[in-house]
């Protein structure tokens, strides 16, 4: 296992705690550089990733020498490869769920690395497109959420992008399914969809915080990265792993974090 430190690998190290697990943080292997591992191994969940959007902007050749080199030298050891991509390969313009057919469009950098990434990954892997993934560590929108609601009265918070925030320990229990059916483009993302405002609002209710939501749009924001407007993933496919609600991901992730 790739990026072990992430809060997906994290999540994958526990789902994946009863099989004898390499787990490999930055530290321990910097996936731009070619792997230490002497022996090759049985299976590769490769989480490691350059996830900034807006700093891929700047910076596209440092986005690209981890998702799409670092990818290569996963793919590099020989064994069946899962690579977690994203919903941001497409442009958001569809007015409709994507699905693993529809075309992919990036209109980031960061989009187009891990665009690549997918090509990078090889024949022998599975393409595991999510979105908006949230956990108790790391950085993601949740846990800023929650420290901001703490702090503060009110947040401004975009209304104009929609998608499918995904708990990493429900993509990661789809994971141990997803090993199991063939390789491939496969869209795990959690039940439903919102804005990002909607899943604020979500957070402060379920929290029991009293901070209140300004919806904004994107252009408000002024972000450096253009984001797809709606970016809802869906799976065409009758045996893909189902994930649950994102609204239960939520009270998982909460109750994880109380305890």
């Amino acid at each position: 296992m790739t990026g072990a430190g992430g809060q997906l690998g994290r999540a994958l190290v526990e789902e994946f705690g009863d099989d004898e697990v390499v787990a490999l943080t930055r530290a321990e292997w910097d996936v731009a550089n070619p792997s230490p591992l002497v022996e090759a191994p049985d299976l590769v969940l490769h989480t490691a990733a350059w996830t900034n959007v807006d700093g891929a902007e700047d910076d596209p050749q440092g986005a690209a020498a981890v998702n799409v080199g670092g990818t290569a030298n996963a793919a590099a050891l020989g064994a069946p490869l899962v690579y977690y991509s994203t919903d941001y390969v497409f442009d958001g313009r569809k007015g409709a769920p994507y699905v693993e057919s529809d075309s992919p469009n990036p209109l980031s950098a960061y989009g187009r690395s891990k665009l690549h990434g997918e090509a990078a990954a090889g024949d022998r892997a599975w393409i595991a497109r999510t979105s908006w993934s949230f956990g108790e560590t790391g950085r993601n929108f949740l846990l800023t959420m929650l420290r901001l609601g703490e702090e503060r009265d009110e947040v401004a918070v975009v209304d104009d992008q929609r998608g499918c925030p995904t708990y990493v320990r429900h993509l990661a229990a789809a994971t141990r399914e997803l090993v199991e059916l063939p390789f491939g483009i496969w869209h795990l993302a959690a039940a439903g969809d919102c804005t990002w405002a909607d899943f604020a609002d979500a957070i402060f209710e379920e929290a029991g915080l009293a901070c209140r939501v300004r919806r904004i749009s994107s252009g408000e924001l002024g972000a450096r990265a253009p984001r797809p407007a709606c970016s809802v993933l869906r799976s065409e496919r009758a045996d893909a792993p189902s994930l649950p609600h994102w609204r239960e991901g939520l009270r998982a992730c909460l109750d994880r974090l109380g305890s």
